[in-house]
């Protein structure tokens, strides 16, 4: 699963990939459905906001429905959310998600709190993790949270449950998912205590990077911390490897990043990136399944090039990825960053150079790298990590930079 850093790209290293090392990759379309179905979820009419949305602040609750149908750890329930966000242009629109309450009494002060941003699992409506019986992650590190007495709210960022496009992997609308799911899970499920810390992986290691900058001007007073793992930060760090070289994983990005791109840009000219032979899988890859089916119809193509040359010339490349430029503007922290040293889709290098920047500036930056661990096992492998730093946030305990010294 080697990916390297494309220049000028946003999406295509910071994504997660819901298959781990061990687990088999379909070698078709209708393999990948089959797969996909297993974990699905129906499409409920819940995810429908009513039309036209009514203007409202955002963060408001649309409506909430108790909802049993996930692999929970025993005694914990969920709440599904509906309610008010904001677009990368500022638009009022609506996000889904759902909240996880553990099993027990609520303690004293409420749950504390976990803000969840999910990575990569596709572009189409129904690939929204709330749509799914794992909700994605499972035991790779969501379960555990909840198992370990933490509140989970966790949103599926527009576009995904809800209609509309969904921004993929723009940093600016997902922060907005995050930070606006925390209000509405609120008045979804009152026993949530007031702190909470961000925790990212992948596509959403990027967003909290977003929500810690975000939070550098809302001042939320709940706000205790963000926590990216395995978020990319710098976009011109490597050569344009990837749109030369063949590789499956590698390939599927392409579609959901020129998705991406169009959602957050409608002038972009998606055929101006993809070769025809991508662009004739586009539809299918963003509309009918997720991240097994992207990877099953992109195999496809075997050698052939997927990406145009001279595609990130465009105007509306260079504004997507200005908008998931990290470790160049003021947050609020603390933000821990978390890297693997054995990270096949986001290279540790790029990561270390991000963490450079940040404390160059000043920023409030922790960083912890592990050696041996790949993309996903860095964020199974670390939730005791997670989890224990997440703790001492809540508790006011002390926290010093550390920036780019590892422990």
């Amino acid at each position: 699963m080697r990916h390297s850093r494309v220049a000028s790209i946003v999406a295509l290293m910071v994504l997660a990939s819901p298959a781990m090392a061990d687990e088999p990759l379909p070698q078709s379309r209708a393999e990948a459905l089959r797969m996909e179905s297993m974990d699905a979820l129906p499409m409920t009419r819940f995810y429908d906001p009513p039309r036209p949305l009514a203007a409202a602040p955002p963060g408001t609750l649309i409506r909430a429905e108790k909802f049993a149908g996930y692999r929970l750890p025993k005694g914990a329930r969920a709440v599904r959310i509906l309610y008010h966000s904001r677009a990368l242009n500022g638009d009022d629109v609506a996000a889904s998600g759902v909240v996880l309450i553990p099993a027990g009494t609520t303690p004293r002060g409420g749950w504390p709190v976990i803000a969840w941003a999910h990575g990569t699992s596709g572009v189409a409506r129904r690939c929204a993790p709330s749509l799914m019986k794992d909700l994605e992650y499972g035991e790779e590190g969501l379960m555990p949270m909840v198992a370990n007495g933490f509140a989970v709210v966790a949103t599926d960022y527009a576009g995904l449950g809800t209609p509309g496009p969904h921004q993929y992997d723009n940093k600016i609308p997902q922060a907005n998912d995050v930070v606006y799911s925390i209000p509405a899970a609120r008045a979804a499920v009152p026993a949530l205590g007031p702190r909470w810390v961000a925790i990212g992986h992948s596509q959403g290691g990027i967003a909290t990077w977003g929500v810690a900058e975000l939070e550098f001007s809302r001042h939320d007073a709940g706000y205790s911390g963000a926590i990216s793992v395995a978020g990319d930060m710098n976009y011109e760090a490597y050569e344009a490897h990837d749109a030369e070289v063949f590789e499956p994983i590698t390939d599927l990005y392409w579609p959901f990043t020129a998705f991406g791109i169009k959602a957050s840009y409608p002038s972009f000219a998606v055929e101006r990136m993809l070769t025809p032979s991508a662009l004739a899988r586009y539809e299918d890859v963003t509309t009918r399944g997720c991240w097994y089916y992207a990877y099953a119809a992109m195999k496809e193509i075997g050698q052939d090039r997927v990406v145009q040359r001279g595609w990130d010339d465009a105007p509306e490349v260079h504004h997507y990825n200005d908008d998931s430029r990290s470790a160049n503007k003021p947050i609020r922290g603390p933000l821990l960053v978390l890297a693997g040293d054995d990270d096949h889709s986001v290279a540790i290098a790029n990561v270390a150079l991000g963490v450079e920047a940040a404390c160059r500036l000043g920023l409030p930056i922790e960083y912890v790298h592990r050696a041996g661990l790949d993309h996903d096992p860095l964020m199974q492998n670390t939730i005791a990590l997670q989890l224990a730093w997440v703790g001492d946030r809540l508790a006011d305990k002390p926290w010093q930079s550390t920036c780019a010294v590892s422990r």
